[in-house]
């Protein structure tokens, strides 16, 4: 008695296909990309912005400015004038109490000691000063070799 091994032993039988019959697999998947493209909404590449509705002022007057310098001994000074902790409070609370607020500019030296700006960066925000700017940035920048 013998046993049939592999083919090719004389029988005219095909050989048995052992591979899966990929096509429909991919027939259903591209359905389902189709279906997929088609309800997905439509992206539209617009912002929106839900913008102030009001009349533009009518004059162009600009508003005041405030000078507060900081010197390299953290001296503070209101428009010029030497001014102590608490006349730097009261004066902050009153022009927050201004119709239109001025702006109010920071000007620190750079050897300043860093509590005093802090100091008056946060009697400003206590006080409601929104218009703050802090200038003299050129003074920290690289100076440029002289010929």
């Amino acid at each position: 008695m013998g046993m049939n091994i592999g083919p090719g032993t004389g029988s005219d039988e095909p050989d048995v296909m052992m591979d899966i019959n990929t096509t429909p697999l991919i027939d259903v998947m591209l359905v389902l990309l189709v279906m997929l493209i088609i309800t997905i909404p439509i992206q539209l590449h617009a912002v929106n912005l839900a913008l102030p509705v009001g009349t533009p002022p009518t004059s162009l007057v600009k508003p005041e400015k405030v000078q507060i310098d900081i010197d390299a001994k953290s001296t503070v000074y209101w428009q010029g004038q030497a001014v102590d902790a608490a006349e730097l409070d009261a004066r902050m609370a009153a022009i927050a109490q201004a119709g239109v607020q001025p702006e109010v500019h920071v000007r620190p030296n750079k050897d300043a000691r860093y509590e005093v700006f802090a100091s008056v960066l946060a009697t400003s925000k206590r006080k409601g000063l929104t218009k703050l700017a802090v200038i003299g940035s050129e003074q920290f920048a690289p100076q440029a070799a002289s010929p």
